[in-house]
């Protein structure tokens, strides 16, 4: 069991190497329904395994990228398969700042980016947490001024990412590197890169103070569509089949042994909330476009929750074969440090609950022991 010292000492630690966006927005608590003596509440009742949570604490970002955890929330999945256990909700802009919450015990479970839980995971000593699921596959693309052309056009160019050492952040500088360029994380180099607030970046675009930005959806879309980017990177390319994990499930390592039960309602809360965005696509893009306005402040256009749900899809498959492609990349921006990935992934519950779903397993590609 990790103890609160060890938790905050790894928070501080996972600060120094990604930076904290400042404090996350709460979005409330989502109390879940509960049917007293009948199935929900034998559902809920102590296993020796351990025992259903009485409150799950589960932190994720106001992005389409996060449309599982979105509707999950929105639509009732996560609440009616929790039963009477109490789903609260934590609104973040970014990975780094949602794992130093998580490792300093604000949080029970997280969507994040890969990136960013490779970092809790390399900081915590491979204790602090375990992937048990994906959640998204692409969405991610990096957006410039018009007259930026290629790489050779971006020196002496300041460009925005979510975070520093978010899972934008250390594609976009492992990208640059790859160009030949560098990217200095004191700003200096061939080119600047400034780590901020989705909401600024575009703002800062829109005034002609930065040159372009590597975002998750819905931010990439509505600098193209709104202030008139080009898009220069479209991550898919970069990868074997146009396949990585943009947004993943991590659940505090803790939690999970306490409360297995718990863990496994939500994945089937997961599982549900995927097979409705997947089934129910239009539904599915104007319930999140709802929550998006609730949480943010403004409702993307129809052409932008159109044109960023097609840049990804809802996937239950945490695409593990390309976490260490991450970690690799992580390190070779001097971002992280090597570290053996074994142990990262818990995938046993996701695919007993998908094979009850009648939905093939999925692979943890030899992480899940240690």
């Amino acid at each position: 069991m990790i103890g609160i010292k060890s938790l905050l000492r790894s928070a501080v630690a996972l600060g120094a190497v990604a930076g904290i966006a400042g404090a996350a927005a709460a979005c409330g608590s989502s109390k879940s329904s509960s049917k007293g003596a009948g199935s929900d509440a034998k559902a809920a009742a102590v296993t020796s395994a351990g025992s259903a949570a009485s409150e799950l604490r589960l932190g994720y970002f106001a992005n389409v990228t996060h449309a599982t955890a979105v509707v999950g929330v929105a639509h009732g999945d996560f609440a009616k398969a929790l039963g009477t256990t109490k789903l609260s909700t934590q609104i973040y802009n970014a990975g780094p700042a949602e794992m130093t919450a998580l490792l300093g015990g604000q949080l029970d479970a997280a969507y994040v980016g890969p990136s960013a839980a490779l970092s809790a995971f390399v900081q915590s000593h491979g204790e602090a947490l375990k992937i048990v699921a994906g959640a998204t596959t692409g969405g991610a693309e990096l957006v410039v001024k018009p007259g930026i052309d290629g790489p050779a056009d971006l020196k002496k160019k300041v460009l925005a990412t979510p975070q520093k050492g978010n899972t934008q952040d250390v594609a976009l500088r492992f990208w640059l590197k790859q160009q030949g360029l560098t990217a200095n994380a004191d700003g200096t180099g061939d080119v600047s890169v400034n780590p901020q607030d989705n909401a600024t970046t575009l703002d800062q675009f829109k005034a002609g103070r930065i040159d372009g930005a590597w975002l998750p959806e819905p931010w990439a879309s509505r600098l193209v569509l709104e202030a008139g980017a080009k898009v220069l990177v479209d991550e898919k390319d970069l990868w074997p089949n146009g396949q990585f994990s943009t947004t993943t499930l991590v659940v505090g390592s803790d939690f999970l042994k306490k409360h297995p039960d718990s863990v496994r309602a939500l994945i089937d809360g997961q599982i549900a909330a995927n097979q409705w965005i997947t089934s129910s696509a239009a539904d599915a893009q104007q319930l999140v476009n709802e929550q998006l306005k609730k949480l943010t402040g403004k409702a993307l256009t129809d052409e932008e929750i159109k044109r960023s749900f097609s840049e990804q899809a809802a996937t239950n498959d945490p695409q593990a074969a390309t976490l260490q492609t991450s970690l690799d990349h992580a390190v070779a921006t001097g971002l992280l440090k090597n570290t053996d990935l074994h142990g990262i992934f818990d995938l046993s519950i996701l695919n007993a609950e998908l094979a009850k779903n009648d939905q093939p397993a999925v692979s943890d590609a030899g992480l899940s022991k240690k």
